[in-house]
């Protein structure tokens, strides 16, 4: 695996770090919440426990993809490459379910997706 497939593989994973802290720490303020589209408090607190649980699950993907990064670095290479791989490949399609579920998530999921993407294309050729 290529260190810029690594450095992708990384930095799509420190942004799935950020993603966990927003959904799943910080929800609760205003200026977090807004950023998802909501429109008050209430819609926040009825929000509250789907965000914490996909803050997780972005905690997940990254973890997935440290480890197999972590993993590319000793004798279990193909079993780290195959880590980064599928963290890479989830946190894209994650990407492109979030765009069609809401065209106004276009940006998002460009943050979300274009990293992991790379970082398949470089594993790939």
């Amino acid at each position: 695996m290529s260190p810029l497939a690594q450095v992708f593989a990384v930095i799509a994973a420190l942004i799935h770090v950020l993603f966990f802290v927003m959904e799943s720490v910080l929800f609760s303020q205003p200026k977090v919440w807004k950023r998802f589209g909501l429109k008050s408090q209430s819609d926040a607190d009825v929000a509250k426990p789907i965000m914490l649980n996909q803050g997780f699950y972005n905690l997940f993907l990254a973890l997935g993809v440290f480890v197999g990064v972590a993993l590319v670095h000793t004798a279990s290479v193909a079993s780290g490459v195959a880590a980064v791989m599928f963290g890479c490949a989830c946190m894209l399609l994650a990407a492109l379910v979030l765009v069609t579920s809401n065209r106004r998530f276009f940006t998002a999921s460009i943050v979300q997706g274009l990293l992991p993407l790379l970082a398949i294309v470089l594993v790939a050729v």
